[in-house]
């Protein structure tokens, strides 16, 4: 895996820093009153099941009340960013939109344009509405990648998806970034 304990944020650096510093804004973990979109992909389902399923963890764990989050399926990973849009700019107010799909490297240049537009598609819809949309698409070599990066454990990036969507929310939605 890339992050590594070598590579990770340590929280005193944080508090350090921040005490050298006006202000210092960031999100917190609790998630209790937020509505939150979960976009899904078929293609590659049995991952993105897995995804989901932590997902869904990562957020009951915040204090999202089940009730409040909307999941919605579409064929693959292409077709994620159109979801995300119709999430971001629906009636019903979301304050964060998780993306999960799952797409491998193959033999041919399939894997690089749908990878490669279904990032800058969740990232346009993000920039454009202002609505967080977190890119939890996997986007792997190899099937035994993907499985490891989607098992039910604290590694499971699904779970990670929905932790950053707690967070993104709860700091996009502090005052003083208005």
């Amino acid at each position: 895996m890339a992050s590594s304990d070598e590579t990770g944020l340590d929280p005193a650096d944080v508090v350090r820093t921040g005490a050298r510093v006006g202000a210092l804004l960031q999100g917190d973990a609790t998630g209790r009153g937020l509505r939150i979109g979960v976009a899904c992909a078929r293609f590659n389902g049995n991952l993105t099941v897995r995804l989901l399923e932590g997902c869904l963890e990562g957020l009951a764990a915040s204090g999202v009340d089940p009730a409040d989050v909307t999941v919605a399926w579409v064929p693959g990973a292409f077709e994620l960013p159109v979801l995300a849009r119709s999430f971001a700019l629906a009636d019903v107010a979301y304050d964060a939109i998780v993306c999960l799909g799952a797409v491998i490297r193959g033999e041919t240049g399939h894997y690089d344009v749908v990878a490669g537009e279904c990032a800058r598609g969740i990232q346009e819809v993000a920039l454009v509405t202002g609505v967080p949309v977190i890119f939890g698409v996997l986007t792997c070599e190899t099937i035994g990648q993907a499985l490891e990066r989607s098992a039910p454990d604290e590694t499971n990036k699904g779970l990670e998806a929905g932790l950053a969507a707690v967070e993104m929310a709860r700091l996009l939605g502090d005052r003083r970034l208005t």
